[in-house]
């Protein structure tokens, strides 16, 4: 069954912080038939300065006030991922189609209930993996797709990051939700890696198998700081991925590489948006992208025409939850 068609997306925000500051409002603002006409956050205070420094019209400290606005049709959540859950499915009791934050929620299981209210109301879901829609991991799907390398052989990923890492803009590990499990689900492995692991669904198609260990070794927060990783995409093709958020400046690395029958594609996920392609007895290629200053701003067009009827959104709550459902394997040990 079809979802109801938008002339216009009138969204209200549930949660306006830094990420929506960096990220998303603004393209939520100004893509064409797309309008910001609500914001809450639980500090009054912080709601209506946001809402005053964007043109918004209206603010509000209570969800249940935004959800029930009549003149808002669709919810964003950016809030972490402990109330992901929570807002979403009183958003589908409402008929609202709901925009979450990464990762979809703290569990595969609290995204099984999030799919399940929105399949019980049909109100569309989609997932903030805006990498899905960036340049350059369309390029990495393009050259797969076209037989570049050849026939894929396996895919690695290597993650080493110190303890203070400013990847997510965050300093103050006491203060620091991303690393405590019961607001964010696990530590940077389900803030970070879920990205990488989304993208590889998004060019590879869904991981059938996953394994893993995770250990807290510094003991510095709450979450685990390391995490060692095998999976198995349905088509055949396995990767394995070494995430440690407590090396020295010294150990300090990131790159994702796909090796194939002919050569192999290396790229970062984070710092810029390089792609290289080394083919055997051919010149290494570089490939260069440059990405929206809002990033999610070509996932939140795919959306917004979606909700209008003009295409399909390429992240959506089926796919968050492949990924959820990967990340709790990986953690849960062998």
């Amino acid at each position: 069954m079809s979802h109801k068609i938008l002339k216009e997306v009138c969204w209200g925000i549930i949660g306006v912080g830094d990420v929506c500051e960096t990220k998303s409002a603004q393209p939520l603002i100004k893509t064409t038939n797309s309008s910001v006409k609500a914001v809450m956050r639980r500090n009054a205070d912080k709601a209506k300065d946001f809402a005053e420094r964007h043109g918004v019209e209206k603010w509000y400290d209570n969800a249940d006030d935004l959800l029930n606005d009549p003149e808002i049709n669709a919810i964003y959540i950016a809030t972490p991922p402990s109330t992901h859950a929570e807002y979403t499915i009183k958003a589908a009791a409402v008929g609202k189609p709901v925009y979450v934050e990464k990762p979809m929620a703290r569990s595969h299981e609290e995204c099984l209930s999030i799919i399940a209210a929105c399949k019980k109301t049909n109100v569309p879901l989609y997932v903030a993996f805006y990498r899905r829609t960036l340049p350059n991991i369309l390029k990495v799907k393009e050259l797969i797709d076209n037989g570049a390398i050849g026939d894929i052989r396996s895919i690695d990923i290597s993650v080493q990051m110190t303890i203070e890492n400013d990847i997510v803009g965050t300093h103050h590990i006491p203060n620091n939700w991303r690393v405590d499990p019961e607001v964010a689900g696990g530590g940077y492995f389900y803030d970070l890696a879920s990205h990488q692991l989304d993208a590889l669904d998004f060019i590879f198609g869904p991981i059938t198998e996953a394994k893993g260990f995770s250990e807290n070794q510094s003991k510095n927060y709450k979450a685990d700081d390391i995490t060692l990783g095998v999976f198995k995409f349905k088509n055949g093709i396995i990767g394995k991925g070494l995430w440690a958020f407590n090396t020295s400046k010294a150990s300090q690395y990131e790159m994702t590489t796909i090796i194939g029958s002919k050569g192999q594609i290396s790229f970062p996920f984070w710092g810029d948006h390089h792609v290289t392609l080394e083919i055997e007895n051919e010149p290494v290629q570089k490939f260069e992208f440059e990405v929206p200053e809002y990033i999610q701003e070509l996932l939140i067009q795919g959306i917004v025409d979606e909700l209008q009827g003009k295409g399909t959104c390429v992240s959506t709550g089926v796919s968050g939850t492949r990924t959820s459902w990967v990340l709790d394997e990986i953690t849960k040990g062998i």
